[in-house]
């Protein structure tokens, strides 16, 4: 499940949804994006695309890069687009990734607080 952070929350409030409607908050304390059977709450399977695009969460335009168990940026490979990464993008989304993973992970150490 694709991780959210408060600005991705934030975001999308202010398009009209409510977070409860796309959102929850794991048992970890980290809120994910919830899914509408195999599909994401935002995706429109009619048109096969995202209805919130412009608006989607951070993980979203970073994907389909990934970090692995060793810290290693990598690509998802049931993504499509995978091949069309260069390693540069690659390792620009990595960082940035990297970034949003420790403001996730701080948000929800601040919410158990």
């Amino acid at each position: 499940m694709m991780e959210l952070s408060n600005a991705d929350i934030a975001r999308l409030e202010k398009k009209g949804y409510s977070r409860n409607d796309f959102s929850y908050i794991g048992v970890d304390g980290i809120p994910r994006l919830k899914n509408e059977g195999i599909w994401c709450y935002f995706y429109d399977p009619e048109k096969s695309r995202c209805r919130e695009y412009q608006s989607r969460p951070l993980g979203c335009a970073l994907y389909p890069v990934n970090i692995d168990e060793d810290g290693k940026y990598v690509l998802d490979g049931l993504c499509p687009q995978a091949e069309t990464i260069s390693i540069q993008e690659l390792k620009i989304k990595g960082k940035r990734l990297k970034a949003l993973i420790s403001t996730i992970d701080a948000e929800a150490a601040n919410r158990h607080s």
